[in-house]
């Protein structure tokens, strides 16, 4: 790599074991100079934290590298959603900026360590490449793939993803939680906050809900939406109340002839 130039991995971590790296994200680990963490605000963002530092512990020991510490800026939650997400957007954006700035030397190499996939529903690819692509200096980024929450949620309830000759749909819990339910029949539903399975009971659905994937307290629930809803609601505010935070992701599943 010419000397002048910095680079950044963005590397899928998968959904938080070391176990589910891959091989490629590990070699990338052993090349990384600094790794850049952003802390998010609530109660929970030590432990999360202590999720990235486990994996390099984990894989590099404990020198070698630098660890840089951020506060992660926070989206404003106004009734302009996409005003809030471009602001939110510019402000990680120049956040990224100075951290190549100011915490890497000509030559060397940073990183991102982030949560499932980078391509699936994480702009910091966007954020990143848009940057490289005004950046004053030279900088260039690879992506790493990881191991996605979609992928573990089939695994532990072991099923496939899609039906023979079905398609799959992978949507956000704001799609789903204004969306005509007739149109989703086979959909894995990430970012929920509000539960919007809820709105699927009396519509013949299918639930595999799945929380902490891969963590030590890892949730798994599954059923008819009719008959696990209420215990599914309990279980999530349980769980995020004790905790501070919560990751889930679950597929909705309409039942066609056959289906038990």
């Amino acid at each position: 790599m010419n000397c002048e130039m910095k680079k950044l991995y963005l590397i899928g971590m998968g959904p938080g074991k070391p176990e589910y790296l891959t091989v490629q994200a590990i070699n990338a680990l052993k090349q990384v100079n600094v790794f850049f963490m952003l802390e998010k605000e609530g109660r929970g963002k030590l432990e999360l934290l202590e999720m990235r530092q486990t994996i390099l512990t984990h894989y590099l020991g404990d020198t070698g590298y630098r660890v840089v510490m951020v506060n992660s800026p926070a989206r404003a939650k106004t009734v302009d959603y996409q005003n809030d997400v471009q602001i939110w957007h510019d402000e990680k954006r120049a956040l990224f900026a100075q951290l190549i700035a100011n915490e890497m030397a000509d030559g060397q190499i940073g990183a991102f360590l982030l949560w499932g996939d980078p391509s699936l529903y994480d702009q910091t690819v966007s954020l990143i490449a848009d940057l490289a692509k005004h950046y004053t200096g030279k900088l260039e980024f690879e992506i790493i793939p990881g191991i996605t929450s979609v992928q573990v949620l089939t695994a532990k309830h072991k099923i496939p993803l899609n039906r023979v000759g079905e398609s799959i749909t992978i949507t956000t819990g704001r799609h789903v939680e204004t969306c005509d339910p007739i149109e989703i029949n086979n959909a894995v539903v990430m970012l929920d906050y509000n539960a919007s399975f809820q709105r699927f009971t009396g519509q013949n659905m299918d639930i595999y809900w799945g929380g902490y994937l891969g963590c030590a307290d890892e949730v798994l629930v599954s059923g008819a939406v009719d008959d696990v809803c209420d215990d599914l609601l309990r279980i999530k505010s349980e769980v995020r109340n004790e905790k501070g935070w919560l990751m889930d992701i679950y597929l909705l599943r309409r039942r066609i002839d056959g289906d038990h």
